[in-house]
């Protein structure tokens, strides 16, 4: 009796592996989408934070449209203080502030340098 417990316990050991390879398959391509939107709707973020912060700062300080601030000026109204470090793309592989975004003119929204395509401002 005991020998036949055995071997159909050993049944059990390949048909495990291959529930989880099929789940594996099944949840890796949906793992992966779902990082990229997160990846996307963060930079798609930070983009609405640069906007924000440049429209506060053309109002308070009378800037036209064409007007174009630099890194300086707009890093108090981020929220981070003079100090304080400026948002990066997750896309890129610098993370800097620099090679993420360009701030474009007051009338203009910001853009995403490292996924110009796909990561804009709707």
């Amino acid at each position: 009796m005991s020998e036949r417990l055995k071997s159909q316990n050993l049944w059990l050991i390949p048909a495990a592996i291959i529930a989880l390879v099929i789940l594996g398959a099944i949840a890796l391509p949906n793992f992966i989408r779902a990082r990229t939107c997160s990846c996307q709707n963060a930079c798609i973020n930070n983009l609405r934070l640069i906007d924000g912060a440049k429209q506060q700062w053309s109002l308070e300080n009378k800037k036209s449209s064409t007007d174009i601030a630099t890194i300086s000026d707009l890093q108090t109204y981020l929220g981070r203080g003079t100090n304080g470090t400026l948002p990066f793309c997750p896309n890129d592989t610098k993370h800097t502030f620099n090679t993420s975004y360009q701030i474009n003119a007051v009338g203009k929204p910001p853009t995403c340098k490292a996924r110009p395509d796909s990561d804009v401002l709707p």
